[in-house]
């Protein structure tokens, strides 16, 4: 019945491949006179979503998630995951060739100082790590009495006989009546900043930046729409952008040409050099730059300048063109997944649908809203214990029968023109028992704190996250993953600067989109998750308020499962929020729907008391 045409269902781990990977890896280390090599996942860009061609820690480990590094030695080695892959890592690698250890509670500078010999050289490519993130290599090296050795090539290219080549997506304008800005308004604005900080020139390395800076959108990495491009604003001269020229045609290739100086991508390096040769102070994120770059200018005599990408904040804070595209697209959004929850309200009790099923169908409901570009990033769809695996992906070796008494996750998003899609809904497949069903409870009465937040302008995430796991930590539990990250528009499903999360620092300003969506996860049970995407707004007045006061607008529109509540654990405030958002959700999508798919929906957004 359904198909899917953006996802792949193939396993692509390969765990019995590493031991002669590995292998051959330590062979090509010692011919170069190394002793290990750090191994992240990342490309040239440091996208979260790289090409086949960047796969590398995938190729060497099996590991397919989105955040990992390897440290591989001449008689050990160890892959890093956090707290979202920490049941998928052990699934997925060759445990008799690495082992595992967490990302953030022992992290791969603890590591190295703890293991690494004195006089032993750690390579490195200075393309795949951060100013920063290479800089806290190298203090580690130093505590170990060891060196880390920067690489010149990739010994990647000496080994993987049959890499990708690089990718070539068409670079594509992105229509001004939904950026809701035109380019050269948009430079005059990074420039203005560049004056405050009396700079030369910026280098905006992030391909998200790149593509909202100069309104262009690419398919060069799956599920995000950017071009992999760098660019160079001067202060005081047109901007150079570096792409392979074969991505563009000839509209866009004009578009590009009245804004900015189009460059090969050989270009970049050299064009680096140039600004250290001539002594100019070139400003760079060190969270977010290849240390490559800063390496180049630095060099050659130039100074480099550290700073937070200027863009990042202008593009995290939509503009009103943004935020109706957003509303938009939620609601047709709204439209495609309430569409799913009805269908497999009727076909799951029947014991037949697996998750594969599952994922197909919600991408075929959100592909016949006639508009879907792609999806915003693999679909989750997790069926009893498959759930509690935090960022789970099926493969057909992994599919799993959705079984009538568990719980079933679906974590799911669409990228539209106009909008960045992503919601997550836990459905009880049958009679939840009483467990999950306080549970659920806990987990939405977190999702609904935030929800309902109101908080001083300037707030940032770290202030907030409590509010999501107070309920959870009051009966001994917790979730080991943000409480909510940034979305872009028609970009990246993960934008930031902005989070909830114990390490969200940066303020939370009005326009902002994030998502809202604390969990649980029974290892070996299932998982819960709530999620929407709720856009920052004005708070209604309060009197005698002595701060500006922000709060949330909710934008997903789906239902939540009422058959998980346990009614006895919700307060009247919270029971009349999530009344008030089912009646959104029902004034909204049930003239969009026929008679019996309206006639479900009316069901499922009735009051808690009915």
């Amino acid at each position: 019945m359904f198909e899917a045409h953006f996802q792949s269902f193939d396993d692509r781990s390969e765990p019995g491949a590493s031991a002669p990977r590995l292998a051959a890896l330590r062979a090509e280390l010692k011919r170069r006179g190394l002793d290990g090599l750090i191994v992240p996942r990342a490309d040239r860009y440091q996208n979260e979503y790289v090409p086949p061609c960047a796969e590398q820690l995938a190729w060497l480990t099996g590991f397919t998630g989105s955040a990992g590094v390897a440290i591989v030695l001449a008689e050990r080695a160890v892959i890093f995951v956090d707290g979202r892959y920490r049941v998928q890592v052990r699934e997925e690698i060759d445990a008799a060739a690495f082992a595992v250890a967490h990302l953030v509670e022992h992290p791969p500078t603890q590591w190295i100082e703890d293991n690494l010999k004195p006089g032993a050289k750690l390579g490195y490519s200075p393309w795949l790590h951060t100013v920063d993130g290479a800089e806290r290599l190298g203090k580690a090296c130093a505590a170990a009495q060891a060196s880390l050795v920067a690489l010149d090539d990739d010994p990647f290219n000496t080994i993987w006989a049959d890499r990708p080549q690089p990718p070539l997506g068409a670079v594509v304008p992105h229509d001004l009546r939904y950026a809701g800005e035109d380019a050269g308004t948009k430079l005059a604005r990074v420039r203005a900043e560049m004056a405050k900080v009396h700079v030369d020139a910026l280098v905006v390395s992030d391909p998200q930046a790149v593509s909202w800076l100069f309104n262009i959108r690419g398919s060069d990495v799956p599920h995000t729409p950017v071009a992999l491009a760098f660019a160079l604003v001067p202060k005081d001269a047109r901007p150079a952008f570096y792409v392979d020229g074969r991505k563009l045609g000839d509209d866009i290739r004009h578009r590009l040409e009245e804004l900015a100086e189009l460059r090969a991508n050989a270009d970049f390096e050299r064009d680096l050099a140039a600004l250290g040769k001539a002594q100019r102070a070139v400003r760079l994120d060190p969270a977010a730059c290849p240390e490559a770059i800063a390496r180049l200018i630095a060099d050659n005599g130039g100074k480099v300048l550290r700073g937070g990408d200027p863009i990042a904040p202008m593009k995290a804070v939509k503009n009103a063109a943004e935020i109706a595209g957003a509303r938009a697209a939620q609601l047709r959004d709204g439209m495609a997944v309430t569409r799913f929850l009805a269908w497999f309200d009727g076909e799951a009790p029947h014991g037949k649908l697996t998750e594969i099923d599952a994922v197909e169908a919600m991408e075929s409901f959100r592909r016949d809203t006639g508009l879907l570009k792609d999806i915003s990033f693999p679909t989750i769809a997790g069926a009893g214990a498959d759930g509690a695996i935090v960022h789970y992906r099926v493969t057909r070796r992994s599919n799993r029968r959705i079984a009538p008494g568990g719980l079933f996750l679906i974590d799911s998003g669409g990228q539209y023109e106009d909008g960045t899609t992503d919601i997550t809904r836990t459905i009880a497949v049958g009679t939840p028992d009483a467990g999950m069903r306080r549970n659920f409870t806990l987990v939405l009465k977190g999702h609904i704190a935030i929800a309902r937040a109101v908080f001083p302008d300037g707030t940032t995430g770290a202030q907030l996250d409590t509010l999501a796991r107070q309920f959870l930590w009051q009966a001994g539990l917790d979730f080991d993953h943000g409480t909510g990250h940034g979305v872009g528009s028609y970009l990246s499903v993960h934008e930031g600067p902005a989070r909830i999360s114990k390490l969200g620092g940066a303020p939370l300003n009005r326009g902002m989109i994030l998502s809202n969506e604390p969990g649980y996860y029974r290892t070996g049970g299932y998982g819960i998750r709530i999620e929407n995407l709720i856009l920052v707004t004005e708070a209604a007045p309060v009197a005698d308020a002595e701060k500006p006061l922000s709060a949330f607008e909710t934008l997903t529109l789906a239902p939540i499962d009422a058959r998980l509540i346990d009614t006895s654990l919700m307060n009247p405030d919270e029971t009349a929020w999530l009344d008030a958002y089912h009646a959104r959700v029902r004034d909204a999508l049930a003239p969009l729907f026929d008679a019996p798919a309206r006639k479900w929906l009316i069901a499922a957004t009735a009051p808690l008391g009915d």
